[in-house]
Parts: C-alpha cells; structure tokens; sequence
C-alpha cells in the first residue's frame, strides 16, 4: 500500500468517474484501475462497485475511504508542520464559503495570502449543512457560516459579523425614492431568492412571515449569480446582504438597506476541533481571530 493509491480512491470518490479521477491524478484510467485492484487484493476486501461504469462504494469501501482521507490528511499535516517549523506555512487552504455571506472571504484570503506568499486556496460555495459535514470529514480546513447550529465540542466558532439585508435592483428597472426600505414595500416587489432550505433564505421567510406578510417569489436558484443575472434582465429584484464596508453595487445595480433585516445568526469563521488537526487551519484561525481584535 502507498499514499498515491489512497489518493486514487479518493479521487474516485470526488469524481465519481474512473477516467476523471484519473485524469486529476495524472494518470491513465488503466493505472488507477489496477492500482485500485491492488489495494484492493491487499486488504481482501472489495472497495469498488464495478460496471461498464463507477456505480459506488462497497459498505466495506466507505469505511475505508474515511481511513484514507484520514491518512491523506495527516500526510498534508505532517508536511505544513514541517513547514511551520522552518517559519512558513505552505500548500491549500480549503475554505468552505456559505452563498450570499456578508464577510467577504477575501478580506481573509488577503490577510492569510500577505502572510504566508507559499499558501494556496481553494474555494467552494457549499450551504451551512455541507460546510459542517465537509469540516468534520476533514474536506476542508475552514468554513465561512453561520454559527447558529455549531456544536462546540466539535467546532471551533469566530465570529465575523452580523449579516443585514438590502435589496439589490436594476435602476433601469426600478425606481425608489427613499434610502431604505420596509418589508411590507418589499411584499409588493417580484423578488428573486435563494432556493428554500438555504440559510439565507429562511432568515428572509422568517422576515416576511414575522409581519405577516406573502412575498411574490419570481424566480428561484441555488446560484448567486443567476439571481443577479435576473436582476440585470429586470424579471426581479434579490434581497442580498449588505457589504460590511458600504461598497455600492456596480454598473446599474443599486442596493438599498432593508430597515430591521439581519439573519437569524451572525456568520463566523468555522475550524474542526477533532484529530488530525490542520496546522494550516490552525494558524490562520488564530491569525483571523488575532486580526479580529486589532480592527475592532
């Protein structure tokens, strides 16, 4: 057994794909099968549904695949350890990102990126449930969320910032006098939101339903920028967080401060308690955190 076939088996996991999973790993698709097979062969166990195509993981492979990403994990760590001891932080930052949060993650990017030239980043826009799930699998390093549903036995929380809400529209579209709005104005609007079920979105639903109030749903994805394309197009207007520094939309976008409108839990940066730690996550949460109380 070596590492570049735990490797393999992960990159089959995260493509789903024989060929794909291949080709991430700079391989041929016939190499990684038969690297597999010998994992496989080695551990007497089948890890691997096989078809014409991938059809998944056996019970026995799934169990395995955790021990993997395990080892994987504490390889990544003992080389940024090794790398911290000669005073410098090297390799990816794996940053979960909740859609339509507050906190810029690149005001942190920038910091950690200053900080350490040798880092890399990888950023995935994924819902509060799947930056949970992804941090405990050892996926990521860190996680941009909401703190409300955090078990901190398991998860270390910073908080970043309270989310408000302002509505972002197309002038060319729309028009408004005042320099806020109320929610009963937005009740009337065709509005365009995040599909139900993400965080977001509920603080809104819980906004109109508070006041008693219905609003006209146009449109609705899982994807920022489709909804700000519908914005562009004048099929709707979006209810968006407000940037923390006051940075107005561009081009014909406008956004408006929404009178009482924050979600229903600030937003924090989010690191893994349990073993195997990341040293990478560890440094640049306390560096975030150190950041944190000299700009406050």
């Amino acid at each position: 057994m070596d590492i570049k076939q735990l490797k393999f088996l992960v990159a089959l996991d995260e493509t789903r794909h024989f060929g794909q999973a291949a080709a991430r790993c700079h391989v041929t698709q016939p190499t990684l099968s038969m690297r597999l097979r010998q994992l496989e062969d080695e551990l007497g166990l089948e890890l691997v549904r096989r078809g014409q195509r991938f059809e998944g993981f056996s019970a026995e492979g799934e169990r395995i695949l955790a021990w993997a990403r395990s080892l994987l994990a504490a390889q990544d760590g003992l080389l940024a350890e090794a790398a911290a001891c000669r005073g410098h932080l090297v390799g990816t930052l794996r940053l979960g990102v909740v859609p339509l949060a507050s906190f810029d993650p690149m005001r942190l990017i920038g910091l950690f990126a200053a900080r350490h030239p040798g880092l890399r980043f990888q950023l995935q826009a994924l819902s509060s449930e799947q930056i949970l799930e992804q941090l405990a699998r050892n996926q990521l390093d860190l996680g941009l969320s909401y703190l409300d549903r955090l078990d901190r036995e398991h998860f270390a929380g910073l908080e970043l910032a309270e989310a408000r809400m302002g509505l972002l529209y197309d002038q060319r579209h729309f028009h408004f006098a005042s320099s806020s709005l109320r929610w009963e104005q937005l009740a009337g609007l065709p509005l365009g939101l995040l599909s139900t079920g993400m965080h977001f979105r509920q603080s809104i639903d819980h906004s109109f339903r508070a006041r008693g109030l219905t609003p006209q749903v146009r449109v609705e994805a899982d994807a920022v920028h489709h909804l700000t394309q519908a914005v562009s197009a004048g099929l709707c207007c979006c209810i968006m967080p407000l940037p923390i520094d006051g940075t107005p939309a561009e081009g014909h976008l406008r956004l408006l401060p929404i009178e009482d409108a924050h979600t229903l839990a600030p937003q924090g940066l989010i690191m893994r308690r349990s073993a195997p730690g990341s040293p990478l996550a560890q440094a640049c949460f306390e560096e975030a955190r150190d950041w944190l109380q000299t700009s406050r």
